[in-house]
């Protein structure tokens, strides 16, 4: 028996959905106005969106070398697992289970409570992480059903989300060019490299959903070019997306109010139309973190799933032949539960784009791996450009945002090393 239904059931469309949503939730709306703080001008804020949307783009190229390679469910626990250790490969999910899914999750629907309690008064009457907690659990009702049901409500949602963005990107770059607005050179702070490496890493979960394809690529009829087409393209209009929408939002009102602030896309939609553009942003924001939140509850329990028809987790985390994984849907949403009653939102935030950065280098490593110990030389006119690309980026930047902010770099070791105890206890031996 299988961890995943022995009939695919994820077309392009869906994939390209699973990456766009996964993608553009919280940190697209909420990043800049931190890493303002530490850039000090719009401009350098912007190059370090392109920047990290560029890698990216070399990140989903080599995700498709290695879907091509084994085309199974499960992302960088099954690499790792396959090219160079059982061991690396639970590590890798032990940080999923922790902190990456479910940490990204609770992220997005705690920011999701923030900006449907500013835009409805009234529920500022409910305890604090009460709509947290609904919207985590209505995003897992929602998957646990079926499979097909689930991949469906999540493409409806993208899909409106998409052209409510498209039509709010236009209109408000219209009015950007058409309304004279008083030319603002302030430079908040001197520029650091360190602080550009640091803000890469916040940026870098807003695109960290460029793989979200391959956890499902045991579910895709042919997958070896589907699911690559997927990421690619999700990637590619996820950047374009980025980088507009934080375009106006920077340039919509002057830096010093936008400098630290988590909402700043509120204070871009007020600068640019009043009451009537908050509450709009607001809906669009609700309708993003949405789409973020059930494109992770889709992809992140096919990890586990996978670790346990391995052994590397109990059984009864295995999904049932044609039905969806549903002990690991309640895993991660149990998981994520707890995260929103205790976790600081910047530090959440900080400590996920480090650990995820250098968990998705290492399972680009694995391709070297495979080439070189294996012999097989992934079949693409970018390899081995795209690859070394991504890894030597993203642990460089990874590294000198460590030596800013070394805190970051301290929490990530007592995770990992509870991942290699936990594979000794908890390891046992696949059917």
């Amino acid at each position: 028996m299988t961890a995943v239904p022995s009939k695919p059931v994820f077309g392009l469309w869906t994939l390209v959905a699973l990456v766009v949503g996964n993608a553009v939730g919280a940190g697209i709306y909420t990043t800049s106005g931190f890493a303002l703080t530490d850039l000090g001008s719009r401009e350098w804020v912007l190059l370090a969106w392109v920047v990290a949307g560029l890698i990216a783009l070399c990140g989903a190229v080599s995700y498709s070398m290695l879907v091509r390679g084994i085309t199974e469910s499960g992302g960088e626990y099954l690499y790792l697992s396959r090219s160079i250790h059982p061991i690396a490969g639970y590590v890798a999910g032990w940080i999923s289970l922790l902190a990456g899914f479910p940490g990204a999750i609770a992220f997005a629907a705690t920011a999701f409570e923030s900006y449907t309690v500013a835009s409805i008064p009234f529920l500022e009457q409910l305890p604090n992480d009460v709509l947290a907690v609904i919207v985590t659990l209505l995003a897992g009702l929602v998957h646990i059903v079926r499979v097909r049901s689930g991949a469906r409500a999540h493409e409806w949602i993208v899909g409106f989300m998409l052209l409510v963005l498209v039509v709010l990107i236009a209109w408000s770059g219209w009015q950007l060019v058409s309304v004279p607005r008083l030319a603002d050179t302030t430079t908040l702070t001197t520029f650091s490299l360190f602080a550009f490496a640091n803000s890469l890493v916040w940026i870098s979960l807003s695109y960290s959903g460029f793989n979200a394809a391959a956890y499902v690529a045991g579910e895709v009829d042919d997958a070896k070019r589907i699911v690559p087409l997927g990421m690619i393209y999700g990637t590619f209009a996820t950047l374009l997306l980025c980088v507009l929408v934080n375009a106006i939002m920077l340039y919509a009102a002057p830096a010093s109010e936008l400098v630290g602030r988590p909402d700043i896309a509120l204070v871009a939609a007020r600068s640019l139309s009043g009451d009537i553009g908050v509450w709009v942003i607001q809906l669009v924001i609700a309708v993003s973190l949405l789409t973020s939140i059930t494109a992770m509850v889709l992809a992140g329990p096919r990890v586990y799933a996978k670790m346990a028809e391995d052994g590397a987790l109990p059984r009864l985390f295995k999904a049932k032949e044609g039905e969806p994984p549903r002990a690991s849907i309640m895993l991660q949403v149990a998981t994520a539960l707890v995260l929103i009653l205790i976790a600081d939102l910047r530090d959440l935030l900080s400590y996920l784009g480090l650990t995820l950065s250098l968990c998705l280098a290492l399972a680009v490593t694995s391709l070297f791996v495979r080439h070189f110990r294996l012999g097989e030389r992934p079949v693409s006119k970018l390899y081995p450009i795209a690859p070394i690309t991504f890894v030597v980026c993203t642990v460089g930047f990874a590294g000198l945002s460590a030596m800013h902010a070394p805190l970051q770099f301290v929490a990530a070791i007592p995770t990992i090393l509870a991942g290699v105890v936990a594979y000794y206890l908890t390891r046992r031996q696949p059917n």
